[in-house]
């Protein structure tokens, strides 16, 4: 593995990916003004209120209203403004899945829905804020892109990514803080991935708070003579087509490691695809067919096998098959 990573593994440096959304709302601000924000009564939490401070006349709290908050965002936008809209999750995919599927996504506005605590590592809030289903529900909207932040600084580079990016977007934040993986060269786009170690037994395809564990699987890996090649899949949809290609043929095969319910996320459309272009070996690391419950992060991640071990254990199923 490259010793950079290495480093930044084995002595990891944390912060939370939703302050580097606040944070960059706010130079997007000074740098554009037609930049518009809506929350839901939530900016503390999501760290919009970073803009509300700078920006009071350009940020509206909607309540607990996201249906409207939505729409509202859609009504801006047409005017020509950027707007972001957040609040948690499983309140801007759950309540509002129709406004963003039928206002939104069908008038393809400029509408940037950002949201964060994602994913069972909510924690204590338990199993009706954790959002499993998300990118399953986002990513059967036509017109819809999902991108995901893993770290402080792809956060930074992909809220700059979908203000210049004309269209709907859903980005993706946890709650918890996150290691820091990136450095300011680094580049992100749509489509794209990034590989952050290199290897030709074994690929693990992540992106978020599992980043970290993919990563930490690879140095067990490696330690048994097994190079992984892991990439960060940031952009969901569209996802990096070559990429996964080139591990599909590069490699005995693929685990998709993800903070999703198994069904209908990203592992699910790697699944899809490869099945028409490229077949191979695939294996998950994931949510099943389940609920979350209230539980500390890293007690969950353990419960649910979202773990380095757990992604260790599926390569070598498909090495030793």
């Amino acid at each position: 593995m490259d010793k950079d990573i290495l480093e930044k593994i084995n002595n990891p440096k944390l912060s939370y990916p939703r302050v580097a959304y606040g944070k960059t709302l706010v130079e997007l601000g000074q740098q554009n003004d037609k930049i518009v924000v809506v929350d839901a009564d939530l900016a503390k939490s999501t760290k919009t209120a970073y803009f509300q401070e700078k920006f009071p006349h350009r940020f509206f709290d909607m309540g607990i209203s996201e249906a409207d908050m939505v729409t509202t965002a859609a009504g801006i936008s047409s005017c020509g403004f950027t707007v972001f809209a957040s609040t948690f999750s499983i309140f801007l995919t759950g309540r509002a899945w129709e406004q963003i599927r039928n206002t939104v996504a069908y008038g393809n506005f400029n509408v940037k829905l950002v949201a964060t605590h994602a994913g069972i590592t909510v924690g204590p809030d338990g199993a009706s804020h954790q959002a499993l289903e998300d990118i399953a529900l986002i990513s059967a909207i036509p017109n819809m892109k999902i991108m995901a932040g893993g770290d402080y600084l792809s956060t930074v580079n992909l809220v700059k990514l979908i203000a210049e990016q004309k269209g709907p977007f859903y980005l993706r934040l946890p709650r918890c803080k996150a290691v820091e993986l990136y450095s300011d060269t680094d580049k992100f786009h749509l489509g794209g991935s990034q590989q952050l170690s290199s290897g030709n037994d074994i690929t693990i395809i992540s992106y978020g708070l599992m980043l970290q564990r993919s990563l930490s699987a690879a140095q067990e890996l490696n330690k048994q003579g097994i190079k992984a090649r892991v990439i960060d899949m940031y952009s969901i949809k569209p996802f990096d087509y070559d990429a996964v290609l080139s591990a599909a043929g590069e490699t005995k095969g693929i685990v998709v490691a993800e903070e999703h319910t198994i069904k209908g996320g990203l592992g699910s459309q790697i699944a899809t695809f490869l099945s028409q272009h490229q077949p191979t070996k695939i294996k998950y690391v994931s949510m099943k067919d389940e609920f979350g419950r209230s539980g500390e992060p890293q007690e969950l991640l353990d419960h649910y096998q979202l773990t380095s071990n757990s992604i260790v254990e599926k390569s070598l199923e498909i090495i030793n098959d």
